[in-house]
């Protein structure tokens, strides 16, 4: 992943033809807590990562079954402070930690001072390889390829 793919350039209307979704879609995964796209004068902005990530979201309800709420609460338990290498003060007091029910980055949206934006964080970007293995990731990176 490069730093160019974090950078958020795609308006939702422009995502959303890009997906092949209706722009309501995308706001009912955001709304729903799936997604998190940078803000430009309140205006959402999408990266080449939201992209992928939504592909992602596509297909696990789509093609395995799940709904938003499942992968909700399967995002809810990937252990962030883990991915992120938190320290064991800072992990003892993670509201993340606590809330197994939201994922990590709508509750740090609410409760955290960070300096880094839910939509560049490693958490958020590396969510597509903690809930498919390397095949699908291929498969779907594959799809995406083929789309003009």
């Amino acid at each position: 992943m490069s730093s160019k793919d974090n950078r958020p350039v795609y308006t939702i209307a422009t995502a959303a033809e890009l997906l092949g979704v209706h722009p309501r879609t995308l706001r009912l995964y955001e709304a729903a807590g799936l997604v998190k796209p940078a803000r430009r004068n309140n205006r959402r902005i999408y990266s080449n990562n939201d992209l992928r990530w939504i592909r992602c979201i596509r297909y696990l309800i789509h093609e395995q079954g799940l709904n938003q709420e499942g992968i909700r609460r399967l995002l809810a338990l990937m252990p962030c402070w883990e991915i992120r290498g938190c320290p064991p003060e800072q992990y003892q007091t993670c509201e993340a930690r606590r809330d197994r029910t939201t994922p990590c980055w709508a509750i740090a949206s609410k409760t955290c001072r960070q300096e880094q934006k839910c939509h560049t964080c490693e958490v958020y970007l590396r969510a597509r390889e903690r809930l498919l293995d390397e095949s699908e990731l291929r498969r779907l990176d594959e799809q995406a390829a083929d789309i003009p």
